[in-house]
């Protein structure tokens, strides 16, 4: 990428603006907590119920983008470019990122605005690789429980191949 495409492309990309350093997590302003869920395509009227589990700062690094947003499915894309591992693949990670953030904010959707869920447990299984283009993920319930919810998440490239199967539960917090 030259420089030139380099200053188009980090224009037009939605944190343009923001910097991001190592160990400090960005504190961002309801101003810039609206526009960042409206880039990541949080729908509006999830917006209040997800409130800050919809905009993560390293989702938001990676460069993911919800399509569609509900308990039982979450279809979201995410840009091979910039999520390499050194030889050029999409890092084992990132899979691993992309699955966790669409169960987390399913099972967020799922326990609704007053509570609160973490992940317990996560694994994955990669298939094939890609080396470019953008990946799309469906996170699908398998479980919707009042105490814990399980998702599985496929991870297709372009072409509808499977990259990966990422599986993960969540428990749901209950108030103390």
């Amino acid at each position: 990428m030259t420089d030139n495409t380099r200053a188009t492309a980090d224009a037009a990309h939605p944190l343009s603006g923001f910097c991001f350093h190592p160990g400090v997590t960005p504190e961002f302003s309801p101003e810039q907590v609206e526009h960042l869920a409206e880039a990541a395509g949080i729908p509006e009227g999830m917006r209040k119920a997800l409130g800050s589990a919809g905009i993560s700062p390293l989702a938001v690094k990676m460069g993911i983008v919800f399509e569609e947003v509900s308990a039982e499915r979450i279809v979201a894309t995410m840009p091979v470019a910039g999520n390499e591992q050194p030889v050029g693949l999409l890092h084992g990670g990132a899979h691993l990122v992309l699955g966790e953030t669409l169960g987390s904010v399913a099972a967020k959707v799922h326990a609704g605005p007053d509570l609160n869920v973490v992940g317990i447990e996560i694994g994955a299984t990669h298939h094939r690789a890609v080396t470019s283009g953008t990946v799309r993920a469906v996170c699908t319930a398998i479980s919707l429980g009042r105490t814990l919810t399980s998702h599985e998440i496929v991870v297709s490239d372009e072409q509808g191949r499977r990259l990966s199967t990422v599986r993960m539960t969540n428990m749901v917090l209950q108030p103390r």
